[in-house]
């Protein structure tokens, strides 16, 4: 818990959320900058061609797309998204991302209330 403090302490003031997390060649990069009982907050860098396979997480995912293209499959069905552009991936539902360019993403994960 200490460190979580640490980090979102040195996260105070204004940030460039796109500058939080650098490409890396053939690999998908990811800077955490907030988790809380609530959920997390993350910033990742997927370079061209990268990805995560098909899973499912047990919150809501928000994905905000920060430069770039990426296809965000949610139960099968592509989804083509682009800076600037915004998708849910609902809690339980299968998803995977593809880059199809080199991109960038804000990841707001939320928990549902009651379980599930």
């Amino acid at each position: 818990m200490k460190d979580t403090l640490k980090q979102i302490d040195n996260l105070t003031g204004v940030q460039i959320v796109k500058d939080m997390a650098a490409y890396q060649d053939h690999s998908v990069v990811s800077r955490e900058i907030i988790r809380k009982p609530a959920g997390t907050v993350s910033v990742f860098a997927f370079d061209a061609g990268e990805g995560l396979s098909e899973h499912t997480a047990p919150f809501d995912a928000m994905v905000y797309i920060l430069e770039g293209e990426a296809e965000i499959r949610i139960e099968g069905k592509p989804h083509a998204v682009r800076a600037g552009e915004m998708i849910i991936m609902p809690a339980g539902k299968p998803h995977a991302l593809h880059a199809v360019t080199r991109y960038k993403m804000l990841l707001i994960m939320i928990k549902q209330q009651g379980g599930a």
